[in-house]
Order: structure tokens, then C-alpha cells, then sequence
């Protein structure tokens, strides 16, 4: 029995989730509001012209509908795009509903600084934040009670994992059940290694790390969505191994949870208080990462001047397509001086002479 007689959608439109966007196609999971007719099947689909034309993008995430279904070849058209509710661009994933940071505790070795940047990068997408510690078999319980406690004080609760000795996966599944997960993190720290534990059927690559630098290679290529088995989506992120620090500077204080309590009990002097050497500040003080807050504001301080910048510049430039197609911006000239006045516009300048003179000449006669 084909899907399409099994689940009864011949007359009713076709709802899924995008799964994954290779050039031009988009692997869509359909799914049915009836679950005892079946529960998901996958279309490879393409959008429809009109779509494009106003410059609509799809996602992998996002809600479509899909029609002209082809089930024998499993194709279809995407013909709208559903409301999207978050939306973020490195990686491009729409409607996830958490972030789940995952570093190692050792090989590579955890490194506060860039534990920090990953997090503020995380809590600046308005996301929930959930902190994964993996290859906890290669460090003591002292320790591993050490970085519990210091990350407690930061705000966050950590699960402990090790993807080798298969540890602490059961709490991961109950933080997956129902939602979309974007699982994020630097190199070699295990995320594929994780994701290839939690769905058997899914083989991505491993990186290894690197001995010297002690550092991994990045081994996702695109962003795509995998179908858990207690339910929910998860998807491995590239572009979000080296997060840059984009975010207003004056909200940044607000992505640590240590200055966001601070502020929610009780408002700094000034409402454009940057936290550094402005009077009666809440947020700055004697917590662990108020130096790091500091160098992150200067980088997000640094970061906005040269967008205001960029866009000075280019705002006294014209946007130029050659017949190659490719766009140039180009310096905006001054007028010529030396330009000659067109005839009509001497004409019009001489008729509006005359009339400012017959007009001085009546006020003069009446008065």
C-alpha cells in the first residue's frame, strides 16, 4: 500500500517541516494530523517560482505547505511559507526552540573564555540554553564537582556526559522530547559523536583533534534536521564553532545571567549605562566574568562603529550592475559645474524672472 492511499491525502493539503536545503531542493518531513493513518514521509520538493520572485527564503525548519505531490518519484512544490516563530541565520535554522552548548572537560581542555562566548552568543538568540560537559570519564569527580559549582554561580545547570563510556544520555533525550535543538559547540568537543549516539540510523563524520593545538576540524558542511526517537528534531550547526559577538552593545550585559539578575532586582543611575566607570552601576562588581563582559562589550562596541562605517561609506556610493551581472559599488560624483543648462530649463528660469518682476512692479503702483 503506497503512502498516499495509506494516509488518505489526495484532497487535503500537505503540511511538513523542511529538513534540509541542498541548492535548490529542500527535503520535507510530511507530516499528518491524523497519527493513526501515519506518521512521516519525505518529499524532495522545490518552491514554487512566486516564492522566489518576492524574495521569500525556506528554511530548514520551517513550516511549509506542499502540493502537486508526486509519490511515486516522492516529490512536490513548496507553495507557502508558515510564520516563522524564532528565526536565525548563522546557523540559518527557523522555529528552534533551544540551543544545547557542548564542550569536552578535557581533549580539548575546557576553556572558560570561550565557554563564555558561546554562551553569550547563545542567550543573545532569545533561545532556551542548555549546557552539555562531554569525556567527563577523563576527569575526576573533584573536578567534575568543581565546574558544576562554578557554573552554577554563573547561572547555568551542566549535564555531564561521555559519549564513550555511553554516560548521561537519558537526561539529553528528556531536554530533546518535542522540540527543535540546535546542538552547538567548537571542534573535536564530540557533537557528532553525540548526535551519531542518540539516532544509530544517522553516520555523520568525526573530526579529530588536533595534537599541537589541541583544537578540532569542523566536519558539518550544512545544517540539517534528524529525527529523534522519543520525538523532537535535532540539528547540528555549522557556522556557530566561532561565534562573533553582533549584538547591541547596550543589551550585552542582559546575555549573562549574573548581570541580568542584578538588573532585575534594581535599575543602574543611567538608562545607557555601559557597566564599566558609570556611577551607582549594579551590574559591575565581584563576580567571576564581569572581565569578561568588559572585553566583550569593547568587541561589540568595535563591531557597531565599523557597521555605522560601512554603511556611511556606502551610502555615498551607488549600486552599479554591470552586463556580467556582477554588482560594484561605485563613488557618487559631484554635479559638474561646468555642465551646460539644458534650453527648458533657461526658458523656465526666464519666465519665472518675468513674472517676479510684473509682480514687484504691481506692488509698487498700489502702494
Amino acid at each position: 500500500m503506497n503512502f498516499q492511499n495509506s494516509v488518505g491525502l489526495d484532497d487535503q493539503p500537505l503540511w511538513g517541516t523542511v529538513t534540509a536545503v541542498q541548492a535548490n531542493f529542500y527535503q520535507v518531513r510530511i507530516t499528518t494530523s491524523d497519527s493513526t493513518k501515519g506518521s512521516n514521509y519525505s518529499l524532495l520538493c522545490t518552491r514554487r517560482a512566486l516564492l522566489k520572485k518576492i524574495g521569500q527564503k525556506v528554511m530548514v525548519g520551517d513550516r511549509v505547505v506542499v502540493e502537486e505531490p508526486d509519490w511515486q518519484e516522492d516529490r512536490g512544490v513548496i507553495s507557502k511559507v508558515l510564520e516563522r516563530q524564532t528565526e536565525l541565520h548563522r546557523p540559518p535554522v527557523a522555529n528552534a526552540d533551544q540551543i544545547l552548548l557542548v564542550f569536552s572537560l578535557a581533549e580539548p581542555t575546557l576553556d572558560p573564555w570561550q565557554l563564555s562566548r558561546f554562551l553569550v552568543k547563545a542567550e543573545s538568540t532569545d533561545l532556551k540554553t542548555h549546557l552539555c560537559l562531554n569525556k567527563c570519564d577523563l576527569v575526576s569527580n573533584v573536578n567534575q564537582e568543581k565546574w558544576r559549582q562554578r557554573l552554577a554561580d554563573w547561572g547555568y545547570q551542566v549535564n555531564f556526559i561521555s559519549v564513550l563510556q555511553q554516560q548521561g544520555f537519558s537526561e539529553l533525550l528528556k531536554i530533546f522530547q518535542g522540540s527543535i535543538t540546535i546542538v552547538a559547540g567548537p571542534s573535536g568537543v564530540g557533537k557528532s559523536s553525540l548526535i551519531n549516539n542518540v539516532i544509530p540510523q544517522v553516520d555523520l563524520k568525526i573530526g579529530e583533534v588536533s595534537g599541537k593545538l589541541q583544537k578540532g576540524r569542523h566536519t558539518t558542511r550544512h545544517v540539517e534536521l534528524f529525527d529523534l526517537p522519543g520525538g523532537g528534531l535535532l540539528a547540528d550547526s555549522p557556522g556557530f564553532n566561532q561565534p562573533d559577538l553582533t549584538c547591541d552593545p547596550l543589551q550585552l550585559a542582559w546575555y549573562f545571567p549574573e548581570a541580568r539578575k542584578r538588573l532585575q532586582q534594581q535599575s543602574c543611575q543611567f538608562n545607557n549605562c555601559s557597566h564599566r566607570d558609570e556611577p551607582n552601576c549594579v551590574v559591575k562588581g565581584n563576580w567571576e566574568r564581569y572581565e569578561y563582559y568588559r572585553n566583550f562589550l569593547e568587541n561589540a562596541i568595535a563591531y557597531k562603529k565599523n557597521l555605522q562605517s560601512t554603511a556611511d561609506e556606502n551610502f555615498s556610493k551607488k549600486l552599479k550592475v554591470k552586463k556580467s551581472s556582477k554588482a560594484k559599488y561605485e563613488p557618487i560624483l559631484a554635479t559638474k559645474k561646468y555642465r551646460q543648462v539644458s534650453r527648458k530649463s533657461k526658458n523656465q528660469n526666464l519666465q519665472d524672472l518675468n513674472w517676479n518682476y510684473s509682480t514687484d512692479d504691481i506692488d509698487e503702483d498700489l502702494s
